[in-house]
């Protein structure tokens, strides 16, 4: 992909540097030749080299987007899990990487499987582990604990093995699941504050994973004197993403209202649960912003400061649908915490982040993805 950069732009600063003389028939340079060369080797100074892990994922692919737009030299790893390849096309469906080249599958459950290629950057977003819908997640919590262990201790040994003198940053993603159900147990929730994170009591094994990516993400950036940040998401939703079975809980309701009246609209739980929902491009924003001044602060929270209910989020997606749906409530179905929401002053105060896109225009983004995307799929 570096080249293909260097590439583009070598032809775009040729154009403007040469001068065609028709009277002797010869090119001859110009003094624009030395500015512009100047300006190419400053573009290049400028540009990094950043590993997403997870990056064929909703906030990776997104992210890798961006990162490229802004002139950095992106690379890949994922496993295609939930992930897919597509994601990483830009609106002309060509891939914004050279795949070949910048994408990697690859398990980072085994260990040492990516340390040669982080060994090769100058900083690593890492966004990769396996979560899923609710279901999901209280049905394989051992499974997930381990394997979100394993890929977490994986890509920071190799980050450690890379050095000081190679790594210039390190970002973590963790969970708002991380923070104590105890907090987290009241239909009315005050926001979460970071200091509020111990004494540790995570609902879930996803959280409590979560939460030891956080203790070792510490342990190294003390020991290595890298850099790094740890960016705690709450619920995120948008395009693209998993909306079958195992999908988290927008996307699922979405594929029920475009599905009815051949699929039930069965809401999991009272709808009385609530979260912080977090919109992608809110996302994006805050990891770049991480990116540039979010180093050495331990944990951020990144999320609204309003709960909205699961109630209210099934209701919005009936609207949006325009059609009459019965909703039905199945409190035989797991909800998870009760209610939660962020302070976000610390992500503010630090990094300049707060979110801006509204729950209302998020999903009606999200409903016209997901059905182009069901529309696609049954042609």
């Amino acid at each position: 992909m570096q080249q293909g950069i260097e590439s583009r732009t070598l032809r775009s600063i040729f154009c403007h540097i040469f001068e065609y003389d028709f009277s002797k028939s010869f090119y001859r340079t110009s003094e624009k030749l030395i500015l512009a060369y100047q300006s190419f080797l400053r573009c290049r100074e400028k540009m990094s080299k950043i590993l997403v892990t997870g990056g064929c994922g909703m906030i990776g692919s997104n992210l890798v987007k961006r990162l490229v737009n802004e002139g950095n030299d992106v690379y890949v790893i994922d496993n295609l899990w939930r992930g897919k390849i597509e994601y990483l096309n830009d609106e002309n469906n060509q891939p914004v990487i050279d795949l070949a080249t910048h994408f990697y599958n690859i398990d980072l459950s085994i260990d040492g499987s990516c340390d040669d290629i982080v060994n090769q950057m100058d900083y690593v977003v890492h966004l990769a582990d396996i979560v899923a819908g609710i279901s999901y997640v209280f049905h394989n919590q051992g499974k997930i604990f381990r394997l979100n262990n394993l890929i977490n201790t994986n890509v920071f040994n190799a980050v450690r093995k890379a050095g000081n003198k190679q790594i210039k940053g390190l970002i973590y993603v963790g969970t708002a699941c991380s923070f104590p159900l105890t907090r987290q147990s009241s239909f009315e929730p005050v926001p979460l504050k970071e200091d509020e994170l111990f004494p540790a009591l995570p609902e879930s094994a996803y959280g409590w994973s979560k939460l030891m990516g956080q203790l070792e993400i510490g342990y190294l950036e003390k020991e290595c004197s890298i850099p790094c940040c740890t960016l705690m998401l709450h619920n995120v939703y948008g395009a693209p993403c998993d909306f079958e079975e195992c999908s988290q809980v927008i996307p699922a309701l979405i594929r029920k209202a475009i599905n009815y009246p051949k699929e039930d609209f069965v809401v999991w739980g009272s709808g009385k649960q609530g979260r912080a929902f977090l919109h992608v491009d809110d996302v994006v924003n805050a990891l770049c912003l991480a990116l540039k001044k979010g180093w050495g602060h331990h944990w951020i929270q990144i999320g609204p400061s309003v709960c909205t209910s699961i109630k209210e989020i099934a209701e919005s997606i009936v609207a949006i649908s325009g059609k009459n749906i019965p909703i039905t409530f199945d409190t035989s179905k797991p909800e998870g915490d009760k209610a939660r929401c962020a302070d976000f002053s610390k992500a503010k105060n630090i990094i300049g982040w707060e979110p801006h896109v509204t729950i209302e225009d998020g999903l009606r983004s999200q409903y016209e993805w997901i059905e182009k995307q069901m529309k696609k799929d049954s042609s």
